[in-house]
């Protein structure tokens, strides 16, 4: 996980300009593509944020809020500008998440203490992976909302540090200070593991 700018996705990856326009006009059959196009990005990462928190009941939820409040500013996105539609969308869901955890204090679920210590029967390879996800999951769900959220959002969903920042309404600085803090703690985890 480098601090180097990664590249963007290639633009094919984003709603083609005629669809977005009809989109834009509320077209039934582009409103789905839209939704079919971005709902797997939206949904893994409100599932990612909500994880250890006790309100993962709430991504459906959230997800139907994210796309509502999109196509309501829809007409306000311009495509050529600074954001891709998918970092838009993903804004919105981060930002929508945030205030939840804001109104509903999370209750963290503990973390099963027997899954921490690797087992000894388990020595070959596919176990030793599969570990050493389940352990970084179980760090990326231990890490504040905040940080879990920057995190995310640039090593998950590939955006730049830029358009974190915007996401999340801080500076540069502050987004590259909880990446900071957000790796470490991983680098702990896994730390752990050896």
């Amino acid at each position: 996980m480098s601090a180097v700018t990664q590249p963007r996705p290639p633009a094919q990856d984003e709603l083609d300009e005629l669809t977005l326009a009809r989109a834009r006009r509320g077209e039934d059959a582009a409103c789905r593509t839209l939704v079919a196009r971005y709902e797997r990005p939206v949904f893994a990462l409100l599932s990612r944020l909500l994880a250890n928190t006790g309100l993962a009941g709430q991504i459906e939820d959230l997800a139907q809020e994210t796309f509502l409040r999109g196509f309501r500013a829809l007409p306000t996105f311009r495509a050529p500008g600074p954001a891709r539609l998918s970092t838009w969308l993903l804004t919105i869901a981060t930002r929508l998440v945030l205030d939840e955890l804001k109104v509903r204090r999370p209750v963290f679920e503990p973390l099963d203490s027997a899954d921490a210590v690797p087992s000894a029967a388990r020595a070959d390879e596919l176990s030793e992976r599969n570990h050493a996800a389940s352990a970084i999951a179980r760090a990326v769900r231990a890490l504040t909302p905040e940080h879990r959220a920057a995190f995310l959002l640039r090593e998950a969903h590939g955006l730049s540090y830029e358009e974190v920042a915007n996401a999340l309404e801080v500076d540069v600085g502050t987004v590259k200070s909880r990446l900071s803090r957000a790796r470490g703690a991983l680098r702990a985890a896994l730390e752990e593991l050896r």
